[in-house]
């Protein structure tokens, strides 16, 4: 149906092309442009384009994918960069429907022009949603890091300290789970250090300090207490926060090895500011380092 609205010539040419929009290996190789005849390379790269839409509208996200991939090394040829970037994003959109592993390629090689470009920014926010992909999608937390700590940086280097912090938030929770504590007390206390003394953003320093303790505590009990009374020496605000005070019953009741009392301070202060999962999967884990500790909440 996609050539019935075309010219006659406009399909011969879709002929020729249509391989390639349906082999994603095809795709990523560079068009044999002689085939088309001679200075036919922006018709071509049109076309591709044209049936790249189509294919959208037909909810053929893999020959979509593979269309605005070819369409993307043509305009490289022609030395259009942002152009070609554009198009390795919508092959990367498309194959999101379909295929995660070439969305990825299609969105790295944008990247790989924007960073060659200069455009910091726009190279980060691709950085991000790499890293969705491999959050839900390919479930693959150490290269969803990886590209959350580049997207940081290059936030970072263009002074967004906001989105910088909002990525690395993620790497410290992410850290956090993996086990890797030194690393997420370093990401949360950085965050909270910044945000503290920020009017509009300073009441969520008290959480990030939060999150900090309790990675602390999860090393050992000493530590949570010298962190605390640090954090409070930094930001006074947090000393009357409902956090710091839950932190000091835990602290309390883990010295004593009182699991019930433990579990009573969590569940006061869960009936009023109710625990994200990940606090709580913090929590469950300071609390089996109790003797004679089942390793639940309730």
């Amino acid at each position: 149906w996609i050539e019935s609205v075309w010219t006659a010539k406009e399909s011969e040419r879709l002929r020729i092309m249509t391989p390639c929009c349906f082999n994603s290996e095809v795709a990523h190789e560079s068009l044999n442009v002689s085939a088309l005849g001679p200075h036919k390379v922006e018709e071509a790269c049109e076309m591709y384009c044209r049936a790249a839409n189509m294919f959208k509208m037909a909810k053929n996200w893999t020959a979509a994918g593979n269309a605005f991939c070819q369409a993307a090394r043509i305009h490289m040829q022609l030395q259009n960069k942002h152009d070609s970037a554009t198009s390795f994003i919508d092959a990367g959109n498309a194959y999101k429907k379909a295929d995660p592993n070439e969305a990825i390629k299609c969105l790295s090689a944008a990247v790989d022009i924007y960073t060659d470009m200069g455009r910091f920014t726009i190279a980060a926010k691709h950085h991000i949603t790499i890293a969705e992909i491999y959050e839900s999608e390919l479930v693959d937390i150490e290269k969803a890091i990886a590209h959350y700590e580049q997207a940081a940086d290059y936030y970072k280097g263009e002074e967004s300290n906001s989105s910088a912090n909002k990525c690395l938030l993620k790497v410290g929770a992410y850290a956090a789970q993996l086990e890797q504590y030194a690393k997420a007390i370093e990401i949360y206390e950085q965050v909270g250090s910044s945000t503290m003394d920020n009017p509009l953003l300073k009441y969520s320093a008290k959480e990030y300090f939060f999150k900090a303790s309790l990675c602390h505590f999860i090393v050992d009990e000493l530590n949570a207490k010298l962190a605390v009374e640090k954090y409070e020496e930094m930001f006074p605000a947090f000393s009357d926060s409902r956090e710091c005070k839950l932190l000091k019953k835990l602290l309390d009741a883990h010295e004593e090895q009182n699991s019930e009392a433990f579990t009573e301070a969590i569940k006061e202060f869960d009936s009023i500011s109710r625990l994200d999962q990940w606090q709580t999967t913090m929590l469950l884990r300071i609390k089996k380092t109790i003797q004679g500790d089942e390793g639940d909440l309730k």
